[in-house]
């Protein structure tokens, strides 16, 4: 590999943990650190297997797999399967949700603690003013993909290392205080807790479509050799893993550090505001700002670029600039319902998803062992599918404030029989099953 194709594939890992990076991912290490307290390093040690290998995963899955995107992956179920899990992936952390999401949320961190006490009104239009303008800057660096690998990897990410590295290199060398005991939920089974803790960032769905960035930033380097793409694609998603790991380490250590000088904080992003303001004042939160600022703009402009060229190979009837004008104004539209709106409509597809996400990834690494053999991938699927279903809609009810006595009674009988039911894990078994029958058959009809 001659020097230029090393700093080519350096700057696409940093592109790739800059598109991973949200303003979510600064929020949760940072909340489980104040909560896990002295139990922090078993907890970070189980958030950094889903918050940050389950990603490198699906990163290197798509390359392994040799499959031209995550509709050509899923398509092994059957044709049908791959064009709908695609779409419904593509729409969840696009337009619908995570898009949106990434504006409200630099708007709460970013924006609103210098507004001071204004009315829900005035509130609702400075949000309004600052999506149009986040989106528009989104759209502007996302109009050229070619050149994302250089706008982003290039210069938004060492802006954003720098931005962290400032704050949480402080609160390493000045803890506020020393580690307090841990919470309820985190004195035993920390490590558990962490692991579940790490879904919640949602990178392993999104590690489908941002591999396909990676893949085509490799080969407009000249590189098409599938092996060689696999090696350089894994090494991208190396560096990416790395800054993430380093990144959620020193958070959470500052948040483990923070409840002496703090006390305990709701959510994780009081955690971060306040410990930016007690080291830095008035300074701290324009860090802060930045930090997010950055962090949100590089995953929504990433999350655009996606979408926009699924779409335009799933529908090439529109051009890649129009869909990114679609979903720039969808994303938009959306982001002005608010942070908490979003939120709420989100989790239930999340719910849906995120098990459906998780055992194509699984799959695409066993390929080898069964065969390809599609009954597996069917039989697998459909295990995994029917309980994604259900954890979706008792989700929905549950925001909807609805209750039907089908889903409690099933929601009671899995809680008593289903093993990893109530750690949101009730997939895991159906999924082994699944796999097994179908292994079964296959063998049998051979």
């Amino acid at each position: 590999m001659s020097n230029t194709q090393k700093s080519a594939f350096f700057a696409t890992g940093l592109m790739l943990f800059a598109l991973f990076f949200g303003a979510g991912n600064l929020i949760f290490p940072a909340l489980m650190g104040q909560q896990s307290g002295s139990a922090v390093f078993p907890a970070l040690s189980g958030f950094l297997i889903t918050g940050v290998g389950l990603p490198l995963m699906g990163v290197i899955a798509i390359g392994y797999s040799g499959s031209r995107d995550v509709q050509d992956l899923a398509s092994r179920v059957a044709p049908w399967y791959g064009v709908a899990f695609a779409v419904l992936l593509y729409l969840a952390i696009g337009p619908l949700f995570a898009a949106p999401r990434t504006a409200t949320v630099s708007f709460e961190i970013g924006v609103v603690p210098f507004l001071g006490e204004i009315s829900e009104r005035a509130k609702q239009i400075s949000l309004a003013i600052f999506a149009a303008a986040f989106f528009g800057v989104s759209y502007w660096l996302a109009i050229s993909p070619g050149k994302l690998v250089d706008r982003i990897g290039k210069i938004l990410t060492p802006a954003l290392l720098l931005a962290i590295a400032i704050l949480v290199f402080t609160a390493a060398a000045k803890p506020m205080g020393a580690l307090q005991t841990p919470a309820e939920a985190y004195q035993a089974g920390a490590f558990t807790k962490g692991i579940i803790e790490g879904y919640g960032t949602m990178d392993a769905l999104a590690s489908l479509v941002f591999a396909i960035i990676v893949i085509d930033a490799i080969r407009s380097m000249g590189i098409s050799e599938t092996k060689q793409v696999l090696s350089l694609a894994t090494r991208a998603g190396l560096v990416a893993a790395g800054c993430l790991a380093l990144v959620y380490i020193f958070i959470a250590y500052m948040g483990a550090t923070s409840v002496a000088g703090l006390g305990m904080q709701e959510n994780g992003a009081s955690v971060l505001s306040k410990s930016a303001e007690f080291y830095f004042g008035l300074g701290g939160k324009v860090l802060l700002a930045v930090i997010v600022l950055l962090a949100c703009l590089s995953t929504s402009v990433g999350l655009i670029t996606a979408c926009g060229e699924y779409f335009n190979r799933l529908m090439p009837q529109l051009s890649y600039h129009k869909w990114v004008v679609i979903f720039t104004l969808v994303s938009f539209g959306f982001a002005n319902f608010g942070l908490k709106e979003i939120i709420k409509l989100s989790i239930p597809a999340l719910m849906l998803l995120y098990p459906l996400t998780m055992a194509i990834i699984i799959l695409a690494f066993l390929h080898p062992f069964f065969g390809g053999k599609r009954v597996v991938y069917i039989t697998t699927m459909l295990a995994t599918g029917v309980m994604a279903l259900f954890d979706g809609w008792k989700t929905f009810e549950s925001f909807m404030e609805m209750k039907s006595d089908f889903v409690s009674n099933l929601d009671t009988f899995f809680n008593a029989n289903l093993p990893l039911y109530g750690s949101g894990l009730g997939w895991l078994l159906p999924a082994l099953v699944g796999f097994a029958v179908g292994f079964v058959i296959s063998k049998l009809s051979k």
